[in-house]
């Protein structure tokens, strides 16, 4: 494969300026994109939060590995500043666009990672995860679309996870990834005439700056749905967690896949993809896909019963359509 198999393209990945964003957003310009990134935070300020992360830094990282990067300060809940920002990317790139990824979300600890039940929430926590990680998904899928449908070409990626198939964290959090799904997959169905992907991914557990700092704090436990079972984040990350640019080489396998148009209007893991196409971690791990029956038996299982996971043979996988067809029970 050359070295720059994305030069002449043109993508935008929103919430770049650290976590999940910025290692796509790095993939994306190490393999030769032209790459505009969106946030809040254009400089690093002192005493932030860890980890909050700038677009400067995450410029400075694609500049430093030799690719292209425009940083765009956009706040995501505003739909002027939204608009502004394709605006921008019409008349710098000619009207192109080929790549978008949703990855902004507003992460608010409180309304994300609680145990509180819905009705003990604040109403206001609906808006916390969802005005940015759906609504402005869409919004951006519908600027993005005006630019590609011209053009026959292009690829939307939304990114999402299990809490989409199953209850994970919140009711609000679980209403924003299965609508994201829903999204997903609507719009795969109108754009496909015109040559355009839309699919869903599903990252693992990521390595980023937030994760890692709320495990040491808060040490928050993860509900597995109608299986009554609990398990601790921590003890998912320390097993099976992958780099934030782990998701950014599917991304790039992605574009650059001849049969892309057949994960349109898909849900596609980032370990399951990676592992059907040759793909490792930036530090050459294998990741764990969740279809994987030992996997999937380490999340549920007692701890007295863990030994029972590696007895499972690695090739062993719980068929697409099965999981499909459990998860849609809820």
């Amino acid at each position: 494969m050359q070295s720059h198999p994305l030069s002449g393209k043109v993508a935008l990945v929103t919430g770049a300026s650290r976590g999940l964003g910025k290692g796509i957003a790095v993939q994306l310009g190490a393999a030769g994109a032209i790459v505009y990134i969106t946030a809040r935070t254009l400089e690093a300020r002192e005493g932030t939060l860890p980890g909050l992360g700038s677009l400067n830094e995450t410029a400075q990282e694609i500049r430093r590995r030799g690719g292209r990067c425009i940083p765009v300060k956009v706040d995501h809940e505003k739909d002027n500043e939204i608009l502004e920002l394709f605006q921008q990317i019409g008349r710098e790139q000619n009207n192109r666009l080929d790549i978008l990824v949703n990855c902004a979300f507003k992460k608010v600890i409180s309304s994300l990672y609680t145990t509180m039940p819905f009705w003990e929430m604040k109403p206001e926590a609906w808006d916390d995860i969802n005005n940015v990680g759906l609504r402005n998904n869409y919004i951006c899928s519908v600027y993005a679309a005006r630019m590609m449908v011209p053009a026959k070409q292009g690829l939307i990626i939304n990114i999402s996870s299990m809490g989409g198939k199953r209850y994970m964290f919140s009711v609000p959090y679980g209403c924003g990834k299965a609508a994201v799904d829903r999204m997903s997959k609507d719009c795969g169905i109108e754009l496909k005439t015109n040559n355009i992907t839309c699919l869903s991914l599903y990252p693992g557990i990521v390595k980023t700056e937030f994760v890692t700092d709320l495990i040491d704090k808060q040490h928050p436990k993860i509900k597995l749905g109608n299986f009554g079972v609990e398990i601790k984040l921590e003890d998912m990350y320390k097993n099976n967690a992958e780099s934030p640019e782990f998701a950014g080489k599917v991304v790039v396998a992605l574009a650059l896949d001849p049969k892309l148009m057949s994960y349109n209007a898909q849900t596609v893991m980032v370990a399951d993809y990676a592992q059907c196409h040759g793909i490792r971690d930036i530090d050459n791990r294998q990741i764990a896909s969740m279809r994987q029956l030992w996997f999937f038996a380490q999340m549920i299982l007692p701890e007295r019963f863990q030994y029972v996971t590696k007895l499972i043979p690695g090739f062993i996988k719980v068929p697409q359509f099965m999981l499909t067809a459990f998860n849609d029970r809820f």
